[in-house]
C-alpha cells in the first residue's frame, strides 16, 4: 500500500476533481459495506468464516448463491438469504454514506448511485431511491422461483427466523402470491437464467436520462474488485474522471483519474477533509 504522503496527494487530487464536477456518479462494490460491519466474502475462507455451516458442508458462495438451492433445499437457501436479509435490515450505514451525500449536495446535478450490492444500504442512508441502479437486483424484493409471472414484489412482510448454526430457515419461506411456489430474492445469482431484470432496467433508464444532463461528471468508485468486475467496467466506460478507492486493487488506467489505496470510509474522510479545507472562508487577520 502507498505511504501516507501518497494517500495525502491522492486525497488532494480527488478533491480537485470533485470541485470541478457538476454531478457525481457513485459506483459501489462489496467493499463499500465492510466499514459498516458487513462480511467480506472474498475467497472461500472469508465466506465460510461468515457461514460456518456452509463451510462444514464445503458449499462455496457460488453454489449457495444460485437458484438451484431454492428448488433442491429451500430451507438452506433461505437460511443463507434470510440471514443476509436480517443482517442488512439491522446494519447501520457507515459515515461514508453521509459524506457522499454532502459532496453531492454541493454539485449542480447531485449524485446517482450504481451498485452491485443488493443490501439496500444507500436507500437506508437517505439516498433518493429513484437515483440508484441496483445492477444485480435487491434482496428487499422477491420474485417467483418457478417464473410463473413477471411480478416483482417487496420482501418487507417477510421476517426470516434463521437457525444460524445450521444456516436453515425455521419459519415458512415466502411464496408466490399467484402460484404458491417458493419465492426467491430478486437478485441476479450465479447460473441464473430466470432473474427478472425489469426493475433494474427501469433504474438504468433513469440513470441514462440523468447522465445526459452532465457536462463534467466524476465517478467515485468504492470497493469494487475484479472478481465480479461489473462495477469496474461501468466506471471505466463513463468516459470521465475516475476516483478509484480500493485497498488491494486501486490502479486506474493511465490518464483516467486517481488511485486511492484505502478503505471506503477512511478515503472518503480524507477527501472530504480536503474539500472542507479548500472551501473554508479565509481567516480574519
Amino acid at each position: 500500500m502507498p505511504a501516507a504522503n501518497d494517500l495525502s496527494t491522492a486525497f488532494s487530487r480527488a478533491a480537485r476533481l470533485l470541485e470541478a464536477a457538476d454531478g457525481l456518479i457513485i459506483a459501489a462494490g462489496a467493499g463499500m459495506g465492510v466499514d459498516s460491519g458487513l462480511p467480506d466474502f472474498r475467497g472461500p475462507n472469508g465466506f465460510w468464516n461468515a457461514y460456518p455451516a456452509l463451510g462444514r458442508a464445503r458449499i462455496p458462495f457460488e453454489a449457495i448463491a444460485s437458484p438451484a438451492y431454492f428448488e433442491s433445499d429451500p430451507a438452506l437457501a433461505w437460511g443463507f438469504y434470510g440471514h443476509r436479509l436480517n443482517l442488512y435490515r439491522a446494519t447501520v450505514p457507515h459515515d461514508g454514506f453521509a459524506i457522499l451525500r454532502d459532496i453531492a449536495s454541493h454539485l449542480e446535478h447531485g449524485a446517482f448511485v450504481f451498485t452491485s450490492n443488493v443490501d439496500g444500504q444507500f436507500q437506508k442512508a437517505g439516498f433518493n431511491a429513484q437515483q440508484i441502479v441496483e445492477i444485480h437486483g435487491s434482496i428487499h424484493h422477491l420474485q417467483c422461483q418457478r417464473g410463473c409471472n413477471a411480478r416483482i414484489w417487496s420482501a418487507a412482510h417477510f421476517k426470516p427466523e434463521v437457525d444460524e448454526d445450521a444456516c436453515h430457515l425455521r419459519n415458512a419461506a415466502p411464496r408466490c402470491p399467484d402460484c404458491g411456489a417458493i419465492a426467491r430474492p430478486n437478485i441476479l445469482m450465479f447460473g441464473d437464467g430466470d432473474w427478472l431484470a425489469d426493475r433494474t432496467q427501469a433504474q438504468q433508464w433513469e440513470f441514462l436520462a440523468w447522465r445526459a444532463q452532465l457536462r463534467s461528471p466524476v465517478v467515485i468508485e468504492l470497493g469494487a474488485g475484479t472478481r465480479v468486475p461489473t462495477v469496474r467496467h461501468f466506471s471505466e466506460h463513463q468516459r470521465c474522471a475516475l476516483i478509484r478507492i480500493n485497498k488491494t486493487e486501486w490502479h486506474v488506467p493511465a490518464g483516467m483519474g486517481v488511485s486511492v489505496a484505502d478503505g471506503a470510509l477512511s478515503a472518503l474522510q480524507g477527501i472530504h477533509a480536503r474539500l472542507t479545507a479548500n472551501n473554508a472562508p479565509p481567516r480574519a487577520e
